[in-house]
């Protein structure tokens, strides 16, 4: 499962391949988005489709703290529409990350190698994934999101 990804193409890429309404956004080159930190999605507004960031690691809406959003970067697709923390979004709000590649590790412990993987034409990329807004505690409610 991807752990790792990369998005450095450009707006007018991303917007070309996946169809984005909307002005035109800087988007920053981005060679190693980690768990826990903003990425662009793309999802459906009132108007079509939209470019946003959100934050990499699902909390669900009825989640007590933001905690849990380092374990929830992954759903696996056999699962998803039947696991609490998923079900709702799959339902309701679904996305696509855009993405040039994504990394995977081989060799053993402490001796791992990265290894990107992307497309042949080195195109864009699109994940399918949920997201969910978070609006309880303390703090300003925020959007996250989680990959397929």
């Amino acid at each position: 499962m991807c752990g790792h990804f990369s998005q450095f193409h450009s707006w007018r890429e991303v917007h070309t391949y996946l169809n984005v309404c909307g002005p035109a956004r800087n988007l920053p080159a981005r060679y190693n988005v980690a768990p826990t930190q903003e990425a662009a999605v793309v999802r459906q507004g009132t108007k079509g489709r939209a470019l946003d960031f959100l934050r990499w690691g699902l909390v669900p809406s009825w989640a007590k703290d933001s905690s849990m959003a380092a374990r929830m970067i992954n759903a696996r697709a056999e699962t998803v529409a039947h696991k609490p923390s998923f079900r709702s979004a799959f339902h309701k709000r679904r996305c696509l990350v855009p993405a040039d590649g994504f990394y995977e590790w081989r060799g053993t412990k402490g001796a791992k190698q990265a290894y990107r993987i992307f497309s042949p034409d080195r195109g864009v990329l699109a994940f399918a994934g949920l997201w969910e807004r978070w609006e309880k505690g303390y703090g300003e409610p925020f959007e996250s999101f989680t990959i397929i």
